[in-house]
């Protein structure tokens, strides 16, 4: 069997990597998010609808990557716990925008603390310089799509 050869790679890939502090960061997250009755789910969509001021129900799916009966779904368990709030758009009826409720917002300020301690087992290597440094390269490459990363690469997709 032959190789064959690997040209213009780096010589450190990072998937794997980041796989692996993912998963370690996932793990110790869900311990200490489950107590406060949320699952990281939960967290991420509080935490755009907090960042975003609120969002209708659509662009929220759009924004969450998911499947619009999954958001749903996301949605009632939210509202059930009174972390959030929906009504009908005044402009357009069919459409739901959702809310932060005062609740969920507390909520969210105590999971985001208890994050902290977290991240910095996780990440107690770095500097505070570095962690800043990776969470600005992390930003970068969450917010680009393939569509761009494709554009940018000169040996094309």
């Amino acid at each position: 069997m032959t190789s064959l050869p690997v040209v213009n790679q780096p010589p450190h890939r990072c998937g794997a990597l980041v796989d692996h502090l993912a998963r370690r960061l996932r793990l110790r997250s869900e311990s200490v998010l489950a107590p406060l009755g949320l699952r990281p789910r939960h967290l991420i969509a509080l935490t755009v609808l907090r960042d975003q001021g609120g969002s209708s129900q659509q662009d929220l799916a759009k924004i969450l990557e998911m499947d619009g009966t999954n958001v749903v779904t996301l949605l009632n368990e939210l509202e059930t716990e009174g972390l959030i709030e929906r009504r009908r758009s005044p402009a357009d009826r069919r459409r739901h925008l959702v809310e932060l409720t005062d609740v969920g917002a507390k909520l969210l300020v105590r999971a985001e603390f208890a994050l902290t301690a977290v991240e910095d087992e996780v990440f107690h290597a770095l500097s505070h310089d570095q962690r800043e440094t990776l969470y600005e390269l992390l930003q970068q490459a969450a917010s680009r799509t393939g569509v761009e990363a494709c554009r940018e690469n000169t040996a094309g997709c």
